[in-house]
């Protein structure tokens, strides 16, 4: 039997980003689902279990600080590692993050970030 595809959550406010990280994931092998702001990733961590969350911290109406902290309190998503995406140089230690990945970054960096993130978890 097939192992089953993980499925990751892009909390990305840039459109065109999150589609091209939504797309280099798919080409490896992931499925995702997308979330343009804080609202929405909340609503959709409700009702889908995920292996990893890609996380934008400068969203328009809940921080992406505050997301993390609600990621890591709920009851199915709480141990899902959560890679950070940041413009900001300061340490974030008290986010917890799986993985810190500065801007600008690639698609690329982002699979690299899940896949690595991913197999730490599972280990």
């Amino acid at each position: 039997m097939p192992e089953a595809r993980s499925t990751i959550l892009l909390v990305e406010v840039d459109d065109n980003l999150r589609r091209l990280f939504a797309i280099a994931l798919t080409l490896h092998g992931y499925d995702s689902m997308e979330a343009r702001n804080g609202i929405e990733a909340l609503a959709i961590l409700d009702r889908h279990p995920f292996d990893a969350v890609v996380l934008d911290l400068i969203l328009p109406d809940i921080d992406g600080a505050s997301i993390r902290q609600e990621i890591g309190a709920h009851p199915v998503n709480g141990h899902v590692p959560v890679v950070i995406l940041t413009d900001s140089r300061e340490p974030l230690r008290h986010l917890n993050p799986a993985c810190v990945l500065h801007k600008p970054i690639t698609p690329g960096d982002v699979v690299n970030a899940v896949r690595r993130c991913i197999a730490e978890s599972r280990a």
